[in-house]
């Protein structure tokens, strides 16, 4: 955990797609490689703290980036896998995309934090394409990532704008990785994947039992 990152403005919940990136970098171990995916996990670099010895990795091919620019900051040539104008911290390094895509698929990152559409149980990997007729559909780099970054992490809201579930028994969109979460932050409780089944070491502002009621998938108390 890195002690000294921003804390959450709110622990009672629902978190905010801010306090969600918070928690996320409070928990990065300190000086670990890290990729964080494109959407909202782009927003742990600005929750780091400047001393955390966290390396990011950005898969159009940089190392060491910082947290996004400020107005009046951005060069349009330093931009993050996600368009997003970014920082340089001092040692940066530039590289070729396909040796960006051979650290990714190497095993040398630490974490990697993607978006999801849907995560199941078993941790099977969603967000990539709903199946929707008029959705385009976007790979990226979430393949590469999910299947070779050491631990998986997922930034979501728990439930979609109609309140469905995106913690599933089984997912019901094309897959980008099975088997391949670790962890889940979401704005009302953390989730962890085991081959036991899912833990929920902590929830934002509803029980357990709450929770539980609303979701298809059993859950498992944090010390279970």
């Amino acid at each position: 955990m890195n002690p000294t990152s921003r804390v959450l403005k709110n622990e009672q919940g629902p978190l905010s797609k801010h306090d969600i990136a918070a928690l996320i970098a409070r928990d990065i171990p300190q000086g670990a490689f890290v990729n964080l995916g494109i959407g909202q996990p782009t927003l742990v670099a600005d929750h780091l703290s400047a001393d955390s010895g966290v390396v990011l990795h950005t898969e159009n091919g940089m190392l060491n980036m910082g947290p996004a620019a400020q107005q009046g900051q951005a060069d349009p040539d330093l931009t993050n896998a996600g368009k997003v104008p970014v920082t340089e911290l001092p040692g940066a390094a530039y590289f070729h995309h396909a040796d960006s895509f051979a650290m990714m698929r190497g095993g040398h990152l630490d974490i990697c934090v993607l978006g999801a559409f849907q995560v199941s149980a078993g941790g099977d990997l969603a967000n990539w394409h709903t199946g929707a007729p008029d959705a385009i559909p976007a790979v990226g780099g979430a393949m590469d990532l999910a299947i070779g970054a050491k631990k998986v992490c997922v930034m979501m809201t728990l439930f979609t704008k109609d309140g469905t579930p995106k913690l599933v028994p089984e997912c019901s969109y094309p897959l980008t990785g099975l088997g391949c979460v670790d962890r889940v932050y979401t704005d009302l409780a953390v989730f962890d994947i085991s081959p036991q089944g899912v833990r929920v070491p902590r929830t934002f502002g509803i029980t357990h039992d709450e929770l539980a009621a609303r979701l298809d998938v059993p859950l498992l108390a944090a010390e279970q």
